[in-house]
């Protein structure tokens, strides 16, 4: 008797274990369970498609062309501070779009750095933008300029990683470098990086569980932000937010949590191993930091670019995670990338 009772506890403990970890299907939008699509999309090779928004001069008239990469929680209607002014003086032509399970692009459950930087290289075929075009990744959105650096250079003619994203376990790091700077994060921001790593098969359970705290942005711990960050908060509450309701309509798991797991697993190169696309200085690199950021610790990023003597490295030493949104910073950082 005590067998089959022990055999069938088992079972049920492995069959709760397996629906807590597994998630949900992806809500994908035009499907019939789905969200309906509303922006323009591109079909890819692969099937999937990708969502984006054209903003600036037209892009047979544009000088530059830039792909925007939005960061964490983000989408195509990103809002980047530009004025037209500026926009009709240099002739910019902005392309935003909604990375992989974010918005009304398709997901991708094989999602990593590469596939990040392809969709950016296949997006802009598919748009006849040209051979070659600037690339801006903010924060999270980092990572696939990471990517294009090192899967597509020759695509480039520019490239600006803002507040970006950083890896703690990136081979580059010394190690008591890397620890200082997770040890800044928040304990519990400090196990979802841990899980994402080292075991993503658990991820969607740890991001959903009840019983530990989760990632602190989507949690409500605004000790994350600094002072700056905060009072910029403020100022964007009052401006009318666009398309905020569908940057997770497909699901939490297929666009937030497999943006973290891409973004913190193993990647293939470390940025170290990454060559100077522009060793003719026919184009730049460069990496904007805020000197107050509680996210994105300054030390790593200042790190990389010592290393890699060919970025630019830019302290904004009073700027948080968010000063890209503060007009003149924004700015300045279109000019640095199309002006050198």
């Amino acid at each position: 008797m005590f067998v089959p009772i022990a055999v069938a506890v088992v079972v049920g403990v492995l069959g709760w274990a397996y629906q807590a970890i597994k998630p949900p299907p992806p809500k994908i939008c035009g499907s019939p369970d789905g969200p309906p699509v509303t922006s323009p999309r591109v079909k890819l090779t692969d099937g999937r498609h990708l969502a984006y928004r054209e903003t600036g001069v037209s892009k047979e008239e544009a000088k530059y062309k830039i792909i925007v990469v939005h960061g964490f929680d983000s989408s195509k209607d990103l809002s980047l501070p530009v004025s037209q002014e500026l926009i009709e003086e240099l002739g910019i032509y902005f392309l935003f779009f909604d990375r992989a399970g974010y918005g009304d692009s398709d997901p991708n459950p094989k999602r990593s750095v590469k596939s990040e930087a392809f969709d950016i290289q296949e997006l802009a075929d598919k748009l006849h933008i040209g051979s070659k075009f600037f690339v801006i990744g903010v924060s999270i959105g980092a990572y696939p300029i990471w990517g294009c650096l090192k899967y597509i250079p020759n695509r480039l003619a520019g490239a600006s990683l803002v507040v970006p994203f950083v890896n703690y376990w990136w081979p580059c790091f010394p190690s008591q470098l890397a620890k200082e700077g997770f040890k800044t994060l928040p304990a519990q921001d400090q196990w979802v990086f841990r899980i994402a790593y080292h075991a993503p098969w658990l991820f969607y359970w740890w991001m959903t569980q009840k019983w530990f705290p989760s990632l602190s942005f989507m949690s409500g711990n605004m000790s994350i932000f600094s002072q700056p960050d905060l009072e910029m908060l403020k100022k964007l509450s009052e401006i009318p937010s666009v398309g905020q309701e569908k940057i997770r309509q497909q699901g939490d798991h297929e666009s937030l949590h497999r943006d973290i797991m891409a973004g913190y697993s193993k990647w293939e190169f470390d940025p170290l191993d990454i060559d100077n696309p522009f060793p003719d200085n026919e184009g730049s690199v460069h990496i904007w930091q805020g000197g107050q950021d509680k996210i994105i610790p300054y030390k790593l990023n200042q790190y990389i670019s010592e290393k890699l003597p060919w970025i630019k490295y830019h302290e904004v030493p009073e700027g948080g995670h968010f000063f890209i949104f503060d007009n003149k910073i924004c700015e300045d950082i279109m000019k640095g990338l199309l002006l050198g």
